[in-house]
């Protein structure tokens, strides 16, 4: 047992405000006992998790466990919610829906979204500006070939993994630094799949922030520094990447792989 001299550091370390302000500081995203609701539906039961500065996290999960509303919330989507959401250093719970996309946040939706009577060259210029450093059209041509190759093709006549490279690549026009995807590889071919991881990695590795939905396992597991299982709108285990090779058996079983 600690003497009193002994925990005296330790205590102070815990409400010293530099390292407080430090530890927040590597945060990029943080959600403290967040509800959601749909009308009188009870979505999300006080989920709680953080994402550093730089990672890449996934929220896993069987159909139903709160996953896609997670994103949702944070982009204050759905009907009501309640916790806390701070984003940036900014707490964003009464926030209006079109102010969150100014703190660098890009949300790419499972239905993606893009405008389907514009080619794929009107459509990237069409996304705003929400804050400096967004993705130049010669760096996304250069990250996707295939959109360069179909710029002058309407959105209609686009296959589904490009409508979906479309979709991850006008987000990345705006200057958004933490990227929330939804379902991305759903569908897709499996080339597509594996040109998207490279996508993730070159993305992570510009230092950008990504919440990863994501159905597909395999896709998801050797990109992710952590994972979190959902279950019944809340968290109900985290793993790190360390620990997925041990722990991936029992992972399975929970995901019903």
């Amino acid at each position: 047992m600690k003497t009193a001299e002994e925990q005296a550091p330790i205590d102070s370390a815990l409400t010293d405000p530099a390292l407080i302000k430090n530890t927040q500081s590597l945060e990029m995203l943080r959600v403290q006992d967040l509800h959601a609701f749909y009308g009188e539906s009870h979505i999300l039961h006080g989920v709680n998790f953080n994402v550093k500065r730089g990672e890449l996290v996934t929220l896993l999960g069987r159909n139903g466990a709160g996953r896609s509303t997670t994103l949702k919330a944070i982009m204050n989507m759905v009907g009501r919610r309640t916790g806390s959401i701070v984003i940036n250093g900014n707490e964003t719970l009464a926030m209006k829906p079109h102010h969150i996309p100014r703190l660098g946040i890009g949300y790419c939706p499972e239905e993606r979204g893009i405008f389907a009577s514009l080619d794929v060259h009107e459509n990237l210029l069409l996304p705003p500006t929400v804050s400096s450093g967004g993705m130049s059209l010669d760096e996304i041509y250069a990250m996707f070939p295939n959109l360069y190759e179909r710029r002058k093709s309407q959105g209609t006549r686009l296959s589904g993994g490009e409508q979906q490279m479309l979709a991850m690549a006008r987000i990345l026009r705006t200057g958004a630094r933490m990227l929330l995807l939804d379902e991305i590889t759903e569908g897709l071919a499996p080339v597509i799949v594996q040109k998207l991881a490279e996508v993730l990695i070159q993305l992570k590795a510009r230092g950008m922030t990504i919440v990863l939905v994501e159905q597909n396992f395999r896709f998801a597991a050797p990109l992710a520094d952590r994972h979190f299982v959902m279950d019944h709108g809340q968290i109900v285990e985290e793993i790190t990447a360390a620990q997925l090779p041990s722990r991936r058996e029992h992972l399975n079983s929970m995901l019903g792989v």
